[in-house]
């Protein structure tokens, strides 16, 4: 599979998908692209939500591309890829149309993130998921604000140290998950049958109604600026880029 964005509009739907050959993780030109897209899709009239999912059956997202942080050598570069995190977060927040994401597997880092973005979530039952950035020597400081924003600062802090996954059902207790279905057709049927109603729904309700769920968020873009600094010097460190190698060794091994 090739790294690509998609999208297309069914019944006042636009329905994004993305996927990277390894695990969905996420570089930075797949960053910009999907940041672009959701704001272009929520620009249109006749769009009422925007359904955000990725490709295959196994993880949703395992956040940063390991690649692209390794081959990261300077500040400039490492800030314009961290920004992109901030920016797929920002668009989602500020599009003006409610996102639903799909989550079908495991998620990672910044797909925790976009989970946390999310105005609406599925999920299945094998969707666990971690903040495991502190194994990179850094920290989840870019999706900070989002993930607190649904779980609060002690279970981000918690998840923040100790990068363990937390089962699907955690999440659903703790508001990143709405629905949690045993499989991924169960979850799909669902889906389906929420974005049809969801179609059904006044545009301007369903607009005052995102509006006012991100109420106190604004501080947010104040946050970014320094949060995206300490994720991007972090990664610059020789200790980051030896840890990044290690866990690849250890995901080729298997």
């Amino acid at each position: 599979m090739s790294e690509f964005v998609a999208s297309e509009i069914k019944n006042n739907i636009a329905e994004i998908s993305f996927g990277t050959p390894k695990s969905n993780s996420l570089p930075g030109a797949i960053l910009e692209k999907l940041a672009e897209t959701i704001l272009e899709e929520g620009a249109k009239e006749e769009v009422k939500a925007i359904l955000v999912k990725s490709a295959g059956e196994k993880a949703f997202c395992a956040g940063a591309s390991f690649d692209e942080l390794l081959a990261i050598e300077e500040l400039e570069a490492s800030t314009k890829f961290f920004g992109g995190f901030a920016k797929v977060l920002n668009a989602m927040r500020n599009c003006g149309k409610i996102v639903v994401v799909r989550v079908q597997g495991k998620t990672t880092g910044g797909g925790v993130g976009i989970a946390c973005g999310a105005d609406y979530c599925f999920a299945t039952k094998d969707s666990a998921l971690a903040l495991t950035e502190i194994n990179l020597g850094i920290g989840p400081f870019v999706i900070g604000p989002y993930v607190e924003r649904k779980i609060g600062k002690s279970q981000f802090s918690a998840m923040a140290i100790d990068a363990d996954f937390r089962s699907a059902e955690w999440a659903e207790q703790h508001n990143i998950y709405h629905s949690v279905s045993d499989s991924i057709q169960e979850m799909d049927d669902k889906l389906e049958k929420f974005l049809k109603t969801l179609a059904s729904r006044s545009s301007d309700a369903l607009s005052l109604i995102k509006k006012v769920s991100w109420e106190g968020t604004d501080h947010f873009n104040e946050l970014m600026p320094a949060r995206i600094h300490m994720s991007a010097s972090l990664i610059l460190e020789d200790s980051a880029k030896k840890n990044i190698e290690s866990i690849k060794e250890r995901l080729r091994a298997k």
